[in-house]
């Protein structure tokens, strides 16, 4: 197991797990419109499954809004 912190929270992970894992084992709704910060750098969807958590990592899992109206 590895720490790591997820959205300010201290949490506790597998090792060599990737950030595809990681969005299930925190159970993200609609993974696929989440962006992913990893130590203040936004990883690319692709990389997902190609990139490995690494002790004291921070992620941070970005949902972005629509809505509001111009008057």
């Amino acid at each position: 197991m590895i720490k790591m912190t997820v959205n300010g929270k201290p949490v506790e992970v597998k090792l060599h797990s990737t950030l595809t894992e990681i969005l299930k084992f925190q159970d993200v709704e609609s993974p696929e419109t989440v962006s992913v910060e990893l130590n203040r750098e936004i990883i690319p969807r692709r990389e997902y499954d190609s990139t490995y958590l690494k002790e004291n990592d921070r992620l941070e899992f970005l949902y972005f809004m629509g809505g509001g109206r111009f008057k």
